[in-house]
């Protein structure tokens, strides 16, 4: 046992619900954003606008998304160079074989071919051949295998939460959005669980809801403390940056969630806001501007996802727009504010507990 621990060390494969259930899954979610959110963005900017070789350069983007989530998380493995290029292969093969799971078949799939990769990596002298072979062989072999079972898995409890979601609005409303809400804030990947359970449509519009509450929500509550700065870096960036401040005083959370519970549900029911853009929006917030912008491009050319679930093109009406922003950035603003102010006078949140480093 000693000496397969010692191995284990001298190769950097650490067995941890940290290394794959929070690096690695964020660092496919930077993945997926640099390739198929991104393409999304360029596709339809390009559509709209008529510029048909950025509408091919956004294509081109979007293909390889299963690659580049597979690198990103052979990278967050701290895998060798050999060992990361080999992963294009199998990032590819995991995608395809998944399906609407695609996102999660990488996940689980490029973890367990980089991991086989990482143990042969320089054990022999014909690396060059070894290393590849073994981590594409496993990693395809696998995709072969399990990926289409972890497609359908991931479509249907995806699809499940969908239907809940059209069935009862209003409680799945406040569900989905202060779920979704809180990933978003914890050191995991919102964006990568939407794009996992291709996350589309009124459920979709509820996650928004969420992601967008916690990250406006924090911003404009540490004002006072963090001015400008704190408001860019946590309205367009993340709202990750409190985690610290929330570990010390878990108070400061309830206001941005309790926005959360109120504007899910009057997503879901008043303005029936749909995210039917690319599933990984679903979970960026304001990240970027990024669920606002994939409930736009949703609009105008839904994804393939949203698309697969009956989801049609439309001309946004003023209610859309006004839904949006509502929901999106007013509402949020306002709401924790105000919830922030109450904590504050029962002396649940005190002076400097909102300020980051």
């Amino acid at each position: 046992m000693g000496k397969v621990k010692d191995f284990l060390n001298r190769k950097n494969i650490v067995i941890s619900g940290r290394r794959y259930g929070i690096d690695a899954l964020s660092a496919m979610a930077q993945g997926l954003f640099c390739s198929l959110l991104i393409g999304t963005i360029l596709r339809t900017l390009g559509q709209q606008i008529g510029l048909p070789f950025l509408t091919a350069i956004g294509q081109y983007a979007m293909e390889v998304s299963g690659p580049a989530m597979a690198v990103a998380i052979g990278f967050a493995l701290k895998a060798d160079p050999m060992v990361l290029f080999s992963l294009v292969a199998v990032g590819w093969a995991a995608n395809k074989e998944g399906g609407a799971g695609g996102p999660l078949a990488v996940l689980i799939i490029a973890i367990v071919a980089a991991e086989a990769g990482k143990a042969v990596s320089k054990e022999t002298k014909i690396d060059i051949l070894v290393t590849p072979a073994v981590t594409i062989l496993v990693g395809v072999a696998l995709a072969k295998l399990i990926a289409p079972p972890i497609g359908a898995a991931a479509s249907a409890f995806g699809q499940l939460i969908m239907l809940a979601t059209e069935l009862q609005p209003f409680w799945m409303g406040i569900a989905v959005s202060v779920l979704v809400g809180i990933a978003l804030t914890l050191p995991i990947s919102s964006a990568a669980i939407c794009a996992a359970l291709s996350l589309t449509g009124l459920a979709g519009g509820a996650a928004v809801a969420g992601c967008c509450a916690q990250m406006v929500g924090f911003a404009v509550m540490s004002f006072k403390e963090n001015r400008w700065g704190g408001l860019v870096s946590q309205g367009l960036g993340t709202s990750m940056l409190q985690m610290g401040n929330i570990v010390k005083n878990p108070r400061i959370w309830i206001a941005p969630t309790l926005a959360s519970a109120i504007t899910g549900p009057i997503a879901t029911c008043v303005f029936r806001l749909q995210m039917n853009g690319a599933a990984i929006n679903s979970g960026m917030g304001t990240c970027g501007l990024c669920g606002p912008i994939g409930v736009w491009t949703g609009w105008l050319a839904p994804s393939e996802e949203a698309a697969a679930n009956g989801a049609l093109a439309i001309v946004p009406r003023a209610m859309d727009w006004t839904g949006l922003a509502l929901i999106c950035i007013v509402l949020p603003a306002v709401l924790s504010t105000v919830f922030c102010l109450i904590e504050r006078k029962l002396g649940w949140i005190k002076e400097g507990d909102l300020k980051l480093n």
